[in-house]
């Protein structure tokens, strides 16, 4: 996710709460990798069930809905609110890419 995220980055995040575009969320893959990633807008998965389509920040690297499809929202495990270690940036959003 770099830019935005580091590897060690210690991440404030809230279980059960539903992602807005432009959120990092933390999602459960169709082969049960977790990751953090984007949420950048609502679709249909290929059941026809509510999802999301998730990017990575850094498009170069990773795996992400370009290469797996809609993630179903019940996977869509928590939304990232902050980044507590390093650095915190309270009561900002996470930038975008």
């Amino acid at each position: 996710m770099l830019p935005t995220l580091r590897e060690g980055d210690l991440l404030l995040v809230r279980y059960g709460a539903s992602p807005r575009s432009g959120d990092l969320v933390v999602a459960r893959f169709a082969d049960g990798t977790v990751a953090v990633k984007r949420a950048v807008e609502r679709r249909r998965t290929r059941s026809g069930a509510a999802g999301w389509w998730l990017l990575s920040d850094n498009p170069g690297e990773g795996v992400d809905s370009r290469h797996r499809g809609p993630v179903p929202e019940a996977d869509v495990l928590a939304v990232v609110r902050l980044r507590v270690w390093p650095s915190p940036r309270m009561g900002r959003r996470l930038p975008g890419p």
